[in-house]
């Protein structure tokens, strides 16, 4: 096994850089326990590091393993993903984590080191030509018999302190540390980014004289791509799981979020559902924040899993509801001179130039709404037909036209592009997964309708959204206002299309890419429960594991995971998995959980209740209660994150587990 490599940064020093530990006069001493290096039996090493000085010690001790660099990707879930794309040009309005050699400028560094909670899984590994090698260990301490230990999911005690995790380019490591630093940069968000600060709060205390002991387990194993890092995940998920709170059931969580969109978010001279509804307290009425789109952050993305409610529940009012809204978009969203519809619509017209348009480097139709759009409309049409026998045989005319014209705009590597022209329909600029929707759409229209036109292309585009993202675990270019981040979005349009290719094809070649899409996903979601810093999720036991975290230039949880919930169910039916089962129900668990089981459960709202974002650590949280006091979500009802959730839940997964 390598030598790892032990230093630490004292708290009051004049220098930032990290020493040998001998200098601030600790010792440390290793010991092997056992195992091989392998995903299921990795190195374990006992640390035992002794203050031996007579005065207290604090700061940030930090243990790294070296590794042989030649060309390293790193993988630190939900943080870093390769190079967090260090190798595209950096100087975009969103700015996010990114890894380059030498001394680059800002937002790019050579290394980074975080606090543990803003990875999903405590594990930092890297992938080099041809062998993985990493290490994960407890992403927190506690005070237990007053002793400082290393968190175990069996374990009780007080919360003591964080620890940390790091990646170096320039030096070949991956590190673990006690106490934790956010540097050289610490991003709350693309547009709050915090130098480096002074060792403080964040700092692991030693009395004099005082030992702490703690555990590493060390990965090291040869490889062929990428994907083998999913072992450790899955290795790093069986040591920390904690499953999530259950705080509701899947009828009442169905009922109460449906019902509270339906009553407080429907605009009726609009037949839209509101982007956000604020409550006012002092009048009880709703303030509305429209923010209209074809789909993703509202419109379809909201309407058509109303539907799915409606349908489950036996709520006829509300699925007339519903249908106006649908109807609406169809009969007045498409630009005639593109052939495509629109993503957005503002003050009665609709246009390209929806709440994301300044983000963009090019204006024009999103593919990723475009696809996401026409893929929500055969769910409508698939349930109306399957449950009420209505047959809306102008809704397939209206996705096979929009298909059809999309199918003309592949490029020679059977891409769809990242944006299309409004003048013409033409693709205009492609490098983006979030045009798998299209693909998406696409295949669910061949199964859905018989019509096997487009199956050869189908596999084809299939074969490079897999070999181009997902082989890499590097998804990017998805969320409209990320500015191509690596993400966890696109991956769900993915994995509904390989769900309905293989459907189609009954080619097992299909299962093996939707489980290497599974894992990544995984990777994004959370495997324990974080503690929370900040109400209201801090007051609520509010769990973290089994929400996926939406990009790495967005660090929070939201809903959207949700919506596949219906397609691992579909794996798991293919090919029994008690690892995605496992995962399956913590999501199925999680969505449950967000939304207000009685009014002002959340500090905001009515029953029902729910925003689109959850802090899971200090990346987003600026939202502030009237005191000015920091809070870990959003206080307003968002019908599009509510809609994840449904379309999860009212899909397949409804049949087979109504309680």
């Amino acid at each position: 096994m390598t030598k790892l490599i032990i230093t630490a940064r004292y708290k009051n020093a004049d220098t930032t850089e990290y020493l040998p530990i001998e200098e601030y006069g600790l010792q440390a001493k290793f010991q092997l326990i056992n195992g091989n290096g392998s995903p299921e039996n990795p190195y374990h090493v006992k640390i035992s590091v002794t203050n031996s000085n007579k005065a207290a010690w604090s700061g940030v001790i930090h243990i790294e393993l070296p590794f042989q660099k030649q060309n390293p990707r790193f993988f630190l879930p939900a943080f870093m993903y390769g190079r967090n794309r260090g190798e595209a040009p950096q100087n975009v309005p969103v700015k996010f984590p990114r890894l380059r050699e030498g001394n680059p400028s800002h937002p790019s560094s050579s290394w980074w080191m975080m606090r543990s909670d803003r990875l999903s899984h405590p594990t930092a590994i890297v992938f080099d030509t041809d062998r993985i090698m990493g290490l994960c260990a407890s992403p927190y301490f506690i005070i237990n018999n007053g002793h400082k230990k290393q968190w175990l999911p069996d374990e009780t005690g007080e919360f003591y302190q964080y620890c940390g995790y790091s990646c170096s380019l320039g030096k070949g490591t991956v590190g673990y540390t006690l106490g934790y630093e956010n540097a050289p940069l610490m991003f709350i968000n693309a547009y709050r980014i915090r130098e480096r600060a002074p060792l403080g709060d964040n700092c692991f205390e030693l009395k004099p004289g005082e030992t702490v002991d703690f555990s590493l387990r060390i990965f090291d194993y040869a490889a062929e791509t990428e994907l083998d890092i999913n072992k450790v995940i899955k290795t790093v998920y069986y040591c920390y799981h904690q499953q999530p709170r259950k705080a509701s059931d899947l009828y009442a969580t169905v009922s109460d979020l449906s019902k509270a969109v339906y009553e407080d978010a429907w605009i009726e001279e609009d037949l839209s559902y509101a982007g956000q509804v604020f409550e006012d307290r002092n009048t009880g009425s709703c303030r509305f924040n429209k923010i209209f789109s074809l789909s993703w952050t509202n419109g379809l993305a909201a309407a058509v899993p109303m539907l799915m409610a409606a349908i489950r529940i036996g709520d006829e009012k509300m699925r007339q509801q519903a249908l106006s809204c649908i109807c609406n978009i169809i009969g007045n969203c498409m630009n005639r001179d593109s052939g495509l519809p629109y993503d957005a619509y503002n003050d009665g017209e609709w246009s390209n130039k929806g709440w994301w348009f300044d983000v963009l480097s090019t204006a024009g139709h999103s593919s990723y709404i475009c696809g996401q759009a026409m893929f929500y409309i055969l769910k409508a049409y698939e349930f109306e037909k399957r449950f009420k026998n209505h047959r809306h045989t102008e809704w397939i005319a209206f996705v096979k036209n929009v298909l059809e014209r999309v199918e003309r705009t592949k490029n020679t590597d059977y891409e769809y592009p990242y944006i299309f022209s409004e003048k013409t329909g033409a693709g205009i600029e492609y490098d983006s997964f979030g045009s798998v929707w299209c693909m998406a759409a696409l295949a669910y229209f061949s199964w859905l309708t018989g019509d096997m036109s487009y199956l050869e292309s189908l596999k084809h585009s299939e074969q490079h959204y897999y070999e181009t993202f997902v082989r890499y675990m590097e998804c990017y270019g998805t969320p409209l206002d990320t500015c191509k981040a690596v993400e966890s979005e696109g991956i769900l349009g993915y994995i509904k299309a390989v769900r309905f290719i293989h459907s189609i094809t009954h080619d097992r070649r299909y299962l093996e890419h939707m489980k290497d899409a599974i894992n990544y996903e995984f990777s994004f979601k959370f495997c324990y429960n974080s503690p929370i810093k900040f109400p209201p999720l801090s007051n609520l036991n509010w769990s973290s594991c089994g929400g996926s975290v939406t990009s790495v230039s967005n660090p929070h949880i939201h809903p959207m995971s949700s919506s596949i919930i219906g397609e691992l169910q579909y794996y798991i039916r293919n090919c029994p998995d008690k690892y995605v089962e496992d995962r399956l129900t913590d999501t199925v668990l999680w969505s449950c959980q967000n939304h207000n089981t009685y009014d002002g459960e959340f500090d905001f709202g009515k029953k029902g209740w729910m925003s689109e974002r959850f802090c899971y650590s200090e990346g987003l949280v600026y939202e502030t209660y009237s005191d000015g006091s920091l809070a870990s979500t959003w206080f307003c009802l968002m019908p599009w994150a509510i809609g994840s959730i449904l379309e999860g839940l009212t899909g397949d997964y409804w049949d087979r587990n109504q309680e």
